[in-house]
């Protein structure tokens, strides 16, 4: 475990509770004790079965779910309340589409009260820096669905977060897309500080926690990954650390010997636990005679 000092979130021993539809005596443990510690700069990748509760770890660190047990801290203090150092960025488009690109851009340094001049002018710089300089006017409807997750990139990191929440942000797009925008988000990640929003924050990178389903997204992005069981009770049953050189092209390091040795030990660790999820979820088709 990297010292406190050099941890930008913390994730102590949490347990979520939810209540049971089918038992409401009973609440469901959806999350049982997980802990998860992110260091200044880090990308770190979060895989495991469908439905073992990757996004409600999400949500906890985003301070939008409170946990029944355990704690969260942020840069070493305990997190009350909304995560003001993180961005999060949604699985399903956020994007308000009564507002132009670049209004949804400005939206919320609008909320935070910067001076319109100011915020349209980095609106602007963002759309720019997201390839989509010449589409400010165009409404979320006028725009691809990976024009669309550039635009929510670009108002994710505007307002110049220190930690990165994403939340299988990339899925819903098809394999070219989805390559150009997962390159995309390392280069900004591997940009400069002023490159991230200018002085104020210091010239570390931004602390990414990455959910995904697709683990060959998770190595070619990440610096580690975490494995998590199936649900219920879901907790961390393993981590590894992503070797791979950077700068990384996310297409051609996933034809590299070590990408394939990587991806085959991590899967070897969650195999077992996809099988457990799928046995739960579906059940045998049993043909007629």
């Amino acid at each position: 475990m990297p010292a406190a000092v050099d941890l930008s979130l913390e994730l102590d021993q949490i347990s979520c509770r939810f209540a049971s539809r089918d038992d409401p005596g009973k609440p469901y443990l959806a999350v049982s004790q997980a802990s998860l510690a992110v260091r200044e700069g880090e990308f770190v990748s979060i895989v495991g079965p469908t439905g073992c509760g990757k996004s409600t770890l999400l949500n906890v660190a985003a301070g939008l779910l409170a946990p029944s047990e355990g704690s969260v801290r942020v840069h070493g203090k305990p997190l009350a309340g909304i995560n003001r150092d993180a961005g999060y960025m949604f699985q399903a488009d956020a994007l308000m589409p009564w507002r132009s690109a670049i209004d949804n851009v400005t939206a919320g340094l609008e909320f935070r009260g910067v001076p319109a001049s100011q915020a349209l002018a980095q609106g602007h710089q963002w759309l720019q820096r997201v390839g989509l300089g010449g589409f400010a006017q165009r409404y979320p409807h006028q725009l691809s669905g990976g024009m669309r997750k550039r635009v929510a990139l670009a108002q994710m990191l505007v307002l110049n977060p220190e930690i990165l929440l994403m939340d299988e942000p990339f899925s819903a797009l098809d394999i070219q897309t989805r390559l150009l925008m997962e390159n995309e988000l390392l280069a900004i990640w591997s940009s400069s500080a002023a490159a991230l929003g200018g002085p104020g924050k210091g010239a570390q990178r931004k602390s990414v926690i990455f959910i995904t389903h697709d683990l060959e997204e998770a190595i070619s992005l990440s610096d580690r990954v975490v494995v998590l069981s199936a649900g219920p009770a879901t907790r961390p049953i393993g981590e590894f650390a992503i070797d791979l050189p950077r700068p990384r092209d996310v297409a051609e390091v996933r034809l590299t010997p070590r990408f394939v040795e990587l991806h085959q030990l991590i899967w070897h660790a969650m195999k077992d636990e996809v099988m457990k999820a799928y046995s739960k979820q579906f059940k045998p088709i049993e043909l007629g005679a």
